[in-house]
């Protein structure tokens, strides 16, 4: 059987094609702090299309993937979705990017078309046609929090992050748990992209005399730190929960024992899902594609989560698919997912950073 192609269209093309096709959004970064992530999330993104292609679309119809670069200021993405949204030019929304430009998506959508919102986030955001795949802070850093507290008995916590939504609610989620398990929060910053004083931002951290540091940092930004982190000679557990195979690879591997990554999926998970996965990704885009990641495996799940939920409703038609969205399921490299309450309730794994790869420890 011939192999299925989906290309990633320009956004300004797919105004000018007419098809049969369903075209949907595929929102991720190829520029910016984030633009790491994007390579691996556009391929895993073709690989669902590919796949749900080969069982016959979605609703009848081939799927085609409009690429729109959601690692721009978040207006400026949120505009290309109204506009593409206004002109039909795509059916439904697709990605994976950061929270202040899902909620800026969101609120350009108003619940116009189905959007399915991939990596893990700061909870609630519940709005028409909105659904959501990742963890929230709860589900993602409380084990790892747990294990550091209890096997290496990390009494003393810094909490660094970038200055956007997510890092800012899973900072209050993380602090009312460290409270609850009488651990003392001993420093936080919230920083802007693009790492800046980061020379007295380490001065800080050394002189807190953290035991372990909670990092949600992003992309390029968390690459950064953590060259400079270990060049600077410290040495304490660091705890993130953007930290992917991709970012590894940036940071250069690690060799302290002292670096995890809390992500939902880490390509080293040894399940007959996961093995299946990244055999058919390397079959599709060759030994030498960009590295499977959790940001990545996200975007394939996405496809096929709305390929299930066009399925189970028969039509794309947000108010009908928020009425059945409850309860669809989709087997991936996590195993079973099944939305409740329009989201994903699933935990993450603890992946310690072991040279390039992971050690999955919870």
């Amino acid at each position: 059987m011939a192999e299925a192609i989906t290309p990633v269209i320009d956004p300004l093309e797919a105004q000018l094609i007419q098809s049969d096709a369903l075209r949907v959004g595929l929102v991720v970064p190829v520029s910016g702090v984030l633009g790491l992530i994007g390579p691996c999330a556009i391929n895993c993104a073709i690989l669902a299309a590919d796949e749900v292609n080969l069982a016959g679309g979605v609703l009848g119809r081939p799927v085609e993937l409009v690429l729109i670069d959601g690692g721009r200021p978040a207006r400026r993405v949120a505009a290309e979705v109204r506009m593409l949204t206004d002109g039909r030019a795509i059916d439904a929304v697709v990605g994976t990017h950061g929270s202040d430009v899902r909620l800026a998506v969101v609120r350009a959508l108003a619940g116009r078309a189905p959007f399915v919102y991939a990596p893990p986030y700061e909870g609630g955001g519940h709005a028409p046609g909105v659904y959501f795949l990742g963890e929230t802070p709860d589900r993602q850093l409380r084990p790892g929090i747990d294990w550091l507290i209890e096997r290496r008995h990390a009494r003393r916590w810094f909490l660094l992050g970038n200055d956007y939504i997510w890092p800012r609610l899973a900072h209050e989620a993380a602090r009312r748990h460290l409270a609850a398990r009488n651990v003392t929060v001993v420093g936080e910053r919230f920083v802007p992209y693009g790492m800046r004083d980061l020379p007295l931002l380490l001065e800080q951290l050394a002189t807190s005399r953290a035991d372990a540091v909670l990092l949600s940092l992003v992309g390029r930004d968390l690459v950064t730190f953590n060259r400079a982190f270990t060049a600077a000679g410290l040495s304490c557990p660091r705890l993130c929960g953007a930290l992917e195979e991709h970012g590894l690879l940036g940071i250069g591997g690690d060799a302290t024992g002292e670096l995890y990554g809390a992500m939902g999926y880490f390509a080293s998970m040894v399940t007959d899902h996961s093995l299946s996965l990244g055999e058919r990704y390397i079959r599709r885009f060759g030994s030498s594609a960009p590295l499977l990641n959790g940001h990545g495996q996200g975007c394939y799940e996405a496809v096929l989560m709305l390929a299930a939920l066009s399925a189970r409703a028969g039509t794309l038609a947000v108010p009908v698919v928020d009425a059945i969205a409850d309860g669809t399921s989709i087997v991936t490299a996590r195993g079973r997912l099944t939305l409740q309450d329009r989201g994903v309730r699933r935990r993450a794994y603890i992946g310690r950073a072991d040279g390039l790869d992971f050690d999955i420890v919870r």
